[in-house]
């Protein structure tokens, strides 16, 4: 294992050897990774690689069957479950944006932002109303504050969803797959608001299937397949010269698309 030195801080995510199978079938394979603050990091390969298992695994949406996760210096052993205080406490550090917005439809846009804040952070309406308004102002969304989220295109959605995982101030923020739900258009614009985010030095785990996204905001490019990391290293080499025959046949089908 590597020596934190100055050189090499300590990260503010590790995983080792971590594992998750469901009903016999093995779904993140003894996975270990290490993310430093600040860092952005792509994950790609191909459907049913265990991606998305493994962003669900670190917010122990699904809690792994073996390995340990430390968030900030803090480790949570998961062998014989975890424990409710362990689950807020790792997920009061780590948010999460979905394929799916999650919306309350019901809700304004502002409440769908500041009701969170008022129940996991004890924040009073008025702090939670002040901080949501600054978040929409950083997505470009203050006009939509009272609007419902059915009036909203799909990328509005997804940046309102963005803008409330940011609310609980999260210190790693993860991706799974944001614009896959999006037609182009909307898309960049989500892409616009995370490339924003990586420019302010949010710790960021990124499922995707865009490509020059990873290639340009990314600072490590992670490739899954069978559960497994296979390959990983600088976005630019891994990208355009791959050294697993795996990468190298899943990049040719995206660029044969």
């Amino acid at each position: 294992m590597t020596a934190h030195t100055p050189d090499h801080p300590i990260p503010i995510l590790r995983l080792e050897g971590v594992c998750k199978a469901f009903n016999g079938h093995v779904a993140v394979d003894d996975v270990f990774l290490e993310v430093e603050m600040g860092q952005v990091v792509a994950i790609i390969g191909s459907s049913g690689s265990g991606k998305s298992t493994l962003l669900r695994c670190i917010n122990l949406l699904d809690v792994p069957d073996s390995g340990r996760i430390t968030v900030d210096g803090q480790p949570t052993h998961v062998q014989g479950g975890v424990s409710t205080r362990e689950l807020m406490r790792l997920r009061r550090k780590v948010g999460m944006v979905f394929q799916s917005f999650n919306l309350f439809p019901h809700l304004t846009v502002l409440r769908n932002i500041s009701f969170p804040q008022e129940r996991v952070l004890g924040r009073s309406r008025v702090a939670a109303d002040a901080r949501s308004m600054a978040l929409l102002e950083r997505v470009g969304l203050t006009a939509k504050a009272d609007s419902h989220p059915p009036r909203c295109s799909g990328g509005q959605q997804q940046r309102v969803a963005i803008a409330r995982a940011l609310a609980l101030d999260p210190k790693i923020m993860l991706f799974d797959e944001p614009t896959s739900a999006l037609d182009p258009e909307l898309g960049l614009e989500v892409l616009a608001v995370m490339r924003q985010l990586a420019d302010h030095g949010m710790t960021m785990i990124v499922v995707t299937h865009e490509i020059h996204f990873a290639a340009d905001v990314a600072d490590r490019l992670v490739v899954m397949a069978e559960g497994r990391i296979i390959e990983q290293g600088d976005p630019t080499s891994v990208i355009n010269e791959p050294q697993v025959d795996r990468t190298r046949t899943f990049l040719s089908a995206i660029r044969d698309r």
